[in-house]
C-alpha cells in the first residue's frame, strides 16, 4: 500500500512509451493491497455483480452493455429519481433474466459486500466522490467521462485509484477502437512524419434549453443526493435532468461532455500529459437561454517540451450549423510533416499522404470497451485497461483548463508537476481547479 505520508506526483508516473497494442494506456506505479484490502482473483466462470449508479441517460447503455455479458449480472439499479426504475427494472430483467434491486443512495450500494464494481453515469459533479467512495469500499469503477469536474478531485481519484489497488476505467471508449489503435500506431511508427499538431473539433446540435422556473422538486426525486458534493441551488427542470452540463456547478459545457473524447485522442496520438500554456477564448451566442457554460469556444494548449519542437493543440467547440473539416464535425486532425490524418467517428480514420493529398491508409473497426474493463476486473490487472483513470484524469484537465481560461479571459501559464496555474490565484480559485465541498459530501485532502 502506498505510504499515506507520500503523495503520488506526476513524475512518479511511467513515461509513456509505445507498446505493443497502442491502444494500451500507460499507467502509474500501482501498489499491492494489504491482506486486510487484497481481493481474491476473479476467474473467468466466477460471476460478477454490478451496479449501475445513475440510470436516466448513459446509463442504459451500461445497463445494456453488461447484462449482456456471460457470468455478469446488473445486481442493482441506483439513483435519485425514483421514476426510473420500473422501465429500466424491466429492461434489465429482459436481458439477463433477473430482476435487479433498486437504491436510491449510493452509499447503501456501497455497503453491499456482495457488489464487486459500479458502473457510474451521474452527472459530472459527482463522479470524482462516487469513484473514491467506491474504491475505498473495495469495488471496482467504470466511470463515465469526463472523470472529473475539476483538476484536483481528478488527481484524488487517481490517488485512491493506487492507494486501494481497484481497477478505474474511463470512458473514453474511442481508445477500445481496434482501428483508432491502429490510427494511432501509424503515428507511432511515422507515417505521417513528424506530427507537431492535432486539431480537436466539436461541432454538435445544441438548440435553446429555454427558461425554466425554480419550483419545488417532484416526489420522486432526491434533490438533496443529486446535489451531493454541490452547493445548494433550489430545484428546476433545467438541471435535473441532462441540462446541467451547461451549468458551472455540475457540468464543464460541451468542451468537457463530448469534447473530452476528441482531446483524448489528440494527447493520445500526440504523445502528451499536461501543457504548460493555455489560450482560450468563448462566449454565449445564438440563444437566451439558462445555460451558463460558454457554447462557443476556441482553445489552444502548448507542450513546449515534447519533441525536439514541441507540440501544439488546438480545440473549437460550436453549437448549431456548420460546415465539417474532411467529413468531421466530432474529431480530430493530425498535421505532421508528411501528411494529415482525419479521425471522424469513434472507430474510423483516413489519411492523406503528401503535396498532393494522396489517400493512405484507412480503416473503420470498433471494440469492447466495457469488456476491456471486466477483462481487466478478473485478472486484477489494471494494466489490461485501455483508459485508465489516470489517462482519464490528464484528459478531462485539458477540458477544465480551457474553460478556466474562458473563464477569466486570460492566457494561463501551468505547472504540470504540481497542477497549478503559476502566479494566478484567480485561475488556481477556480470552481474548475477546486470546489467548495458540501457536508456530508467531501473529497477529503487524503483519499
Amino acid at each position: 500500500m502506498a505510504s499515506k505520508s507520500k503523495k503520488i506526483t506526476r513524475r512518479d508516473f511511467i513515461t509513456r512509451s509505445t507498446l505493443a497494442t497502442a491502444g494500451l494506456a500507460t499507467m502509474g506505479p500501482l501498489t499491492v493491497a494489504s491482506p486486510k484490502t487484497r481481493k481474491k482473483s476473479v476467474g473467468a466462470n466466477d460471476r460478477l455483480n454490478i451496479a449501475v449508479i445513475g440510470i436516466g441517460g448513459r446509463g442504459g447503455s451500461h445497463i445494456n452493455a453488461f447484462a449482456k455479458m456471460d457470468n455478469v449480472q446488473v445486481k442493482t439499479l441506483c439513483d435519485i429519481d425514483e421514476r426510473f426504475f420500473p422501465d429500466k427494472v424491466k429492461m434489465t430483467e429482459e436481458i439477463q433474466g433477473s430482476r435487479p434491486g433498486t437504491e436510491t443512495d449510493l452509499r447503501r450500494v456501497l455497503d453491499d459486500k456482495s457488489i464487486d464494481a459500479i458502473s457510474i453515469a451521474t452527472p459530472n459533479h459527482w463522479h470524482a466522490l462516487a469513484t473514491i467512495w467506491a474504491c475505498q469500499a473495495g469495488k471496482d469503477v467504470y466511470l463515465e467521462k469526463p472523470g472529473s469536474h475539476n483538476i484536483w478531485e481528478g488527481r484524488q481519484m487517481v490517488e485512491a485509484a493506487r492507494k486501494y489497488n481497484r481497477v478505474v476505467q474511463h470512458g473514453t471508449q474511442i481508445r477500445s477502437s481496434a482501428a483508432i489503435q491502429e490510427a494511432i500506431q501509424h503515428i507511432r511508427d511515422g507515417l505521417l512524419g513528424e506530427v507537431y499538431m492535432a486539431r480537436g473539433l466539436c461541432f454538435r446540435w445544441r438548440g435553446s434549453i429555454d427558461k425554466k422556473p425554480v419550483k419545488a422538486p417532484p416526489k420522486e426525486v432526491h434533490y438533496d443526493l443529486w446535489l451531493g458534493p454541490a452547493q445548494y441551488e433550489p430545484y428546476s427542470e433545467n438541471r435535473v435532468h441532462y441540462n446541467w452540463h451547461w451549468q458551472w456547478e455540475y457540468g464543464n459545457g460541451d468542451i468537457g461532455n463530448q469534447g473530452v473524447h476528441q482531446m483524448d485522442i489528440c494527447r493520445w496520438g500526440l504523445g502528451v500529459d499536461m501543457p504548460k500554456r493555455i489560450v482560450s477564448m468563448g462566449d454565449m451566442f445564438l440563444w437566451n437561454d439558462d445555460k451558463e457554460v460558454p457554447n462557443v469556444i476556441n482553445s489552444s494548449f502548448l507542450f513546449p517540451d515534447a519533441g525536439e519542437k514541441g507540440k501544439m493543440m488546438v480545440f473549437d467547440t460550436r453549437p448549431w450549423i456548420t460546415n465539417d473539416e474532411k467529413g468531421a464535425k466530432v474529431g480530430v486532425i493530425f498535421y505532421g510533416s508528411e501528411g494529415y490524418m482525419v479521425i471522424d467517428s469513434y472507430s474510423h480514420y483516413k489519411t492523406y499522404l503528401g503535396r498532393d493529398e494522396e489517400p493512405g491508409p484507412e480503416n473503420e473497426a470498433g471494440g469492447d470497451h466495457y469488456g476491456n474493463f471486466i477483462e481487466a476486473v478478473r485478472a486484477r490487472n489494471p494494466h489490461l485497461l485501455n483508459a485508465d483513470i489516470y489517462e482519464g484524469h490528464l484528459s478531462s484537465s485539458l477540458c477544465h483548463l480551457g474553460l478556466i481560461a474562458t473563464q477569466l479571459n486570460k492566457n494561463l501559464e501551468f505547472d504540470p508537476d504540481n497542477e497549478k496555474v503559476i502566479n494566478d490565484q484567480a485561475a488556481n480559485d477556480s470552481i474548475y481547479m477546486k470546489r467548495e465541498y458540501r457536508e456530508p459530501f467531501v473529497i477529503p485532502d487524503k483519499v
